[in-house]
């Protein structure tokens, strides 16, 4: 006597109860399509179709209503949300209010004005993989970038307008971003 359901592997039958998605566009079947993002599901009738959707919808629950604190657009309550990246603050008239609030904001404002060009400031931002890096905001007139976060202190041996904080595991080091000076200041 034999344990295994054979009719669960027809494939026949299961070919038969398969239903395609049509593409709302041209009317085409849809398919999985890979790129290196990941995959995405595509009309099969590209390129003449250019219908692309994405394979998992991800949707935003909202986990709290914060009632003491009005949207600075439109005044309606901000609610925390659990979205497609994580937990964040926006504004609760979502569609018709895209507010969101952002801790970049507030770190912007305590970050030093750019030593090369003098005319914008350093903001945080993170690459594809999610390291943070510093860089000009008048990007691509300035092209100036460090990987530590700036400190708004001159470089006591060269003069340089900012220094760099790094963190290892024993202590804090100030250092000169400018390579010929190497400045170091352990605190």
């Amino acid at each position: 006597m034999s344990k295994i359901d054979h009719s669960l592997f027809a494939a026949h039958e299961h070919a038969l109860e398969k239903e395609y998605e049509i593409c709302p566009q041209c009317g085409s079947e849809l398919v999985i399509r890979h790129s290196k993002s990941g995959p995405f599901i595509g009309c099969a009738n590209y390129p003449a179709c250019s219908y692309t959707k994405p394979l998992v919808e991800h949707e935003v629950d909202v986990l709290k209503v914060l009632d003491d604190s009005p949207c600075p657009q439109c005044s309606r309550p901000l609610v925390v949300k659990n979205g497609r990246y994580g937990m964040f603050i926006g504004c609760s008239g979502f569609p018709d209010c895209h507010y969101i609030a952002s801790q970049i904001e507030e770190e912007t404002a305590k970050l030093p004005q750019c030593p090369k060009c003098h005319k914008h400031h350093l903001v945080k931002r993170s690459n594809k993989s999610g390291k943070n890096f510093y860089s000009c905001d008048g990007y691509p007139s300035c092209k100036y970038i460090v990987n530590f976060l700036p400190v708004d202190q001159a470089c006591p041996l060269c003069g340089w307008g900012i220094m760099l904080e790094k963190h290892t595991s024993s202590s804090v080091t100030l250092l000169c971003p400018q390579k010929a000076c190497g400045f170091k200041l352990k605190q």
